[in-house]
């Protein structure tokens, strides 16, 4: 029940109205017993959303396109790996005070290697924005041999900052059947989501068999271009996968309790399907951590 006590969470984005989020930690909240909610909230002004933060004591909120880049100068506190990274997805507020994390790098991260070795795979990164950035930064840990497709200057920008090649992504539509070298393929860009769910960045002549190809859109679930991949015999990634995993990281930081991912996963999929979830599907762990 929401009473004058009710810890407020939320997401801030624009577009959000798709946004799996909420599903992921109200579930949480609920089986947890925290007086809590999380909302979704489309911004505009990014500046004004920080200040109502700060004003009203919202607890904590994931931040999501177009703000995982914008919002970093903007805040009190950076984490040490967001900083190095550039980009923040999730924010605490202590006090009026707003620190930023990334959870989005790692998430990423383990996703792909419960598929793949990643240490000295080539991957095609395809994207520039915060997710791309943290994607990026953590692959270049791995010693990946990367090459970055962008459509505009900020992949260039991105290249050098991560010591790595770089195509624009007019290039690949040039390209013949094959003459893509790469292990891993990972589209980190909102193309292939609704309305644009027709559309994908990779021409499915240059999927090849065995490569994993991973996209972070999460709605739909089998994007055009995991569609595509998968018919060419490739392994693919799907966005919930990124998705429930940085989710599962912003609980943790909030409230010092850890997710079941199989679960969360679970329980989006009926989401997805129109189904009504199980009790229980969230999957809290037991113990805090």
């Amino acid at each position: 029940m929401i009473d004058a006590r009710t810890e407020l969470y939320g997401i801030i984005g624009n577009p959000v109205h798709h946004s799996l989020s909420p599903a992921i930690h109200n579930r949480a909240f609920k089986q947890l017993g925290w007086n809590a909610v999380y909302l979704a909230f489309e911004v505009n002004d990014l500046e004004e959303a920080l200040r109502g933060i700060r004003g009203l004591g919202v607890r904590g909120v994931s931040v999501t396109i177009p703000f995982k880049t914008a919002v970093v100068p903007l805040l009190d506190k950076v984490e040490a790996l967001a900083g190095k990274i550039g980009a923040v997805n999730t924010i605490v507020n202590r006090g009026g005070k707003l620190t930023g994390y990334n959870t989005d790098c790692d998430a990423a991260l383990k996703a792909l290697e419960e598929k793949m070795n990643l240490r000295g795979k080539k991957i095609v990164l395809v994207g520039a924005g915060g997710a791309a950035r943290a994607i990026g930064f953590g692959l270049k840990e791995k010693d990946c041999r990367l090459i970055v497709v962008n459509r505009s200057k900020r992949g260039e920008r991105l290249s050098k900052e991560l010591g790595c090649a770089y195509l624009p992504l007019s290039s690949l539509a040039t390209m013949k059947p094959g003459e893509l070298e790469a292990d891993v393929i990972i589209n980190a860009t909102s193309l292939g989501m609704y309305p644009r769910d027709g559309e994908t960045p990779i021409p499915k002549g240059l999927l090849k068999k065995g490569m994993m190809v991973m996209d972070i859109v999460y709605q739909p679930s089998r994007t055009k271009l995991l569609q595509e991949a998968k018919r060419r015999g490739c392994v693919t990634v799907n966005g919930l996968e990124m998705l429930v995993r940085q989710a599962a990281a912003q609980f943790k930081i909030w409230t010092g309790r850890s997710l079941e991912i199989g679960q969360i996963k679970k329980a989006l999929l009926r989401t997805l399907e129109g189904k009504p979830a199980k009790p229980r599907s969230v999957g809290l762990k037991k113990g805090k951590g």
